[in-house]
């Protein structure tokens, strides 16, 4: 229920994309008057009005756009990236097998598809089709887009497939026999909704979803979780747990561990806060912990990761630590704990996994990544060591243990990735008994980085901070001022802008010359909590001063010049976007806005909206409004000022943040006499693309956006 995730993020840069329900537009919400805001009709999402107005300037940029030189061969070349098998399948292990969602030029909606272990090591998997998107999207006349499976587990052969219309969050839910291969005609089902569903055994559902009035918090969330018994009714489930209508959300957890079941369900007062509880033999036990702390059980342990210092039994642990204790003491009130991670001034943790019998700990040292493991020796210590990785950049860890597996010879396997700006992804299967790290998958490079070179440097904020970024040289570019440049930035919700190889950026960028930089604002999570929480609420400026420091550092190092920097954002990055657009419009000439949140007296009021009052603050709430007001752009943009051309990119069906954002904000500008482009995706969900195609096309039309504001694209 986040934003923006780290992944959605990056797949706004070159990959896939994100999340709806049409019921929970901005017509069910008290309206202000239209004097005092006139484009509020282009809030109704799906108004004939409305619709004419998006496709009219839809037009208008296409026509545009596709006019520049190289248009069509960047969006085929885009596709056959993203289209491509030389990717490496994203794989989940369960049971015997390894599952792929996967989609090609010949399978644009997609393959759910499964393969073992053994055959994924080979160049060229023995892939089994489980389910054809594309086919049954024909058959049923639906535009299907996948949206996720659940199974059973262990030895049952049933699932729950998640299929969203057009990309939306909310989807349907369907149980799937895998031995037949088909849908079960009497089997679980649950009509569009934003659900939240977890299988307690295969003739039983923890579920979450728009039972009826009061069921939805005012996020659009589910409130209440219920117990739904096979073969029953949806309206004969009991309840098991209900959060409060203020609530981000109500939520559950199975852990099928044979011998350490637990259900855990709880709610979210905000989003980085949440209260927990055992259910046990149908009671609720409170679990006592800190509010914004993130607790998990693994086996016979307790794992806690803090977001705030905890002062408890006569310690005080920092901030961004992670803790091992043992469960049943912990459940018992005993606070002693193994300390298997804590912070400094330039490490953060990034992640941790658990294999059968360990915790692997993904480490970010100024925005690098380094694994860990720990161990618990014979006479019951936990003792640490280091895992020779490939270094510096971003490795991700994925355990393959299934603790419904018996014996299960995988407990100690895991996959781990690695990538960096100018090297492809590579995929390695570890042991975490030798620490055996072999190589079973390369990506090929999709552009020539011979000559490229990766910088970081440090800007200087307002207040003194010191702000990583990152700078990606074509080759043969000089610091003389000249350089077409690309500046790329997030700062929300403590989501780290780590190193990525994108194919996309390299080939209709940096190839004919451009620059890329990365900017690691505060808000996000480079340096923990802590970085993130210095840029919420009132000190959201601090993203905003971090953004334009970057810039202005590349300015002053001759990287380039303002009438050659643009600058791109998503979702809480295209917030940033229309904050510094209005700020320092002195200091860019394009701006690419993508799905952004851009009307900050209302975001709270419009879809999962309210569900960010953690991060910006309440609008209703005339002192918080105080601060939010400096910076929101749609009500900071004036007649008469120069701003650089601006390129707004939105989805129909995004209902995670409202279209109506960037129509308005769009809108406004145009009637102020700025000059102004517009495109929305009648499909695609919070990603703006539904399929790659789709999302080729709106990566070119930015790009052509790009190079027509700051230096004509070479010729090919």
């Amino acid at each position: 229920m986040t934003l923006l995730t780290r992944r959605q993020a990056l797949a706004l840069l070159g990959a896939t994309s994100a999340p709806f329900t049409m019921a929970q537009t901005a017509a069910a919400t008290p309206l202000p008057s239209t004097e005092e805001d006139p484009f509020l009709w282009l809030e109704d999402v799906e108004g004939e009005r409305a619709l004419n107005w998006v496709r009219e300037h839809n037009a208008t940029s296409r026509k545009l756009l596709e006019a520049e030189p190289g248009f069509a061969d960047t969006r085929q070349s885009l596709q056959a990236i993203l289209d491509s098998k030389e990717r490496i399948p994203a794989v989940v292990r369960r049971g015997d097998w390894l599952y792929n969602f996967w989609r090609d030029e010949k399978n644009p909606r997609g393959l759910w598809r499964r393969t073992t272990l053994q055959s994924f090591q080979l160049a060229a998997p023995t892939w089994d089709v489980i389910l054809d998107l594309d086919a049954l999207a024909r058959d049923e006349k639906e535009n299907w887009v996948w949206g996720g499976v659940q199974q059973v587990g262990g030895p049952s052969n049933r699932c729950l497939i998640s299929l969203s219309r057009g990309g939306a969050d909310a989807k349907v839910v369907r149980e799937f026999d895998l031995a037949t291969r088909r849908f079960l005609a009497d089997g679980f089902s649950l009509p569009e909704a934003k659900s939240e569903v977890e299988w307690l055994d295969q003739d039983h559902l923890l579920v979450g979803t728009d039972f009826g009035p009061s069921a939805l918090t005012d996020s659009g969330y589910p409130r209440v979780i219920k117990l739904w018994k096979r073969g029953t009714p949806l309206s004969a489930a009991s309840t098991v747990y209900e959060g409060q209508k203020a609530d981000v959300a109500a939520f559950a957890s199975v852990d099928p561990t044979p011998g350490f079941e637990r259900v855990v369900v709880g709610r979210s007062p905000d989003f980085y806060t949440n209260e927990m509880a055992l259910w046990q033999d149908g009671k609720l036990l409170p679990i006592d912990k800190p509010l914004d702390a993130q607790l998990s059980f693994w086996r016979q342990h307790v794992l806690i990761k803090l977001r705030s210092d905890w002062t408890v039994a006569g310690r005080t642990w920092p901030s961004g630590a992670l803790l091992l204790g043992d469960a049943a003491a912990y459940l018992k009130g005993e606070r002693h704990f193994t300390a298997l991670f804590t912070p400094t001034s330039t490490r953060s943790l990034d992640a941790y996994t658990t294999t059968g019998q360990q915790v692997l700990l993904s480490v970010m040292d100024n925005v690098a990544n380094r694994v860990v493991a720990w161990r618990q020796g014979a006479q019951g210590q936990w003792v640490e060591r280091a895992i020779d990785t490939p270094f510096p950049g971003t490795l991700q860890v994925q355990a393959l243990h299934d603790p419904q597996v018996a014996q299960d010879a995988l407990a100690e396997q895991y996959l781990l990735s690695y990538v960096d700006f100018l090297t492809p992804d590579s995929l390695y299967l570890g042991d975490a008994t030798t620490d055996r790290l072999v190589k079973i998958k390369s990506r090929p490079a999709f552009f020539d980085a011979n000559g490229m070179k990766v910088e970081q440097h440090f800007a200087t904020s307002k207040d003194g901070t010191r702000v990583p970024y990152f700078v990606v040289w074509p080759r043969g570019a000089k610091a003389d001022g000249s350089n077409p440049t690309l500046l790329y930035g997030y700062g929300g919700f403590e989501v780290s802008m780590q190193p990525w190889y994108s194919a996309s950026w390299g080939q209709a960028w940096l190839a004919h010359g451009g620059v890329a930089v990365v900017a690691n604002i505060r808000g996000g999570g480079e340096y923990g909590p802590a970085w993130h929480q210095a840029a919420v609420k009132a000190n959201k400026q601090h993203s905003y001063d971090d953004f334009i420091a970057v810039a202005e550092d590349l300015v002053a190092r001759k990287i380039t010049a303002p009438k050659h920097l643009g600058i791109m954002g998503g979702s809480n990055g295209g917030l940033l976007m229309g904050a510094v657009l209005v700020q320092r419009p002195d200091l860019f000439n394009a701006v690419v806005c993508q799905v952004p949140l851009l009307d900050m007296k209302r975001f709270n009021k419009l879809l999962a909206g309210a569900s960010w009052m953690a991060e910006y603050g309440n609008p209703d709430v005339p002192a918080e409004w105080a601060y939010i007001s400096r910076y929101s752009p749609y009500q900071n943009v004036k007649v008469g000022v120069t701003y650089p051309k601006v390129f707004f990119v939105t989805s129909t069906r995004d209902d995670r943040v409202h279209p109506g954002h960037a129509r308005k904000m769009a809108a406004r500008m145009m009637a102020q006499g700025h000059d102004v482009l517009y495109y929305e995706n009648i499909e695609g969900g919070h990603g703006s693309a539904a399929n790659n195609a789709q999302l080729a096309d709106r990566q070119a039309l930015e790009f052509a956006f790009l190079w027509e504001q700051l230096g004509p694209m070479p010729q090919r």
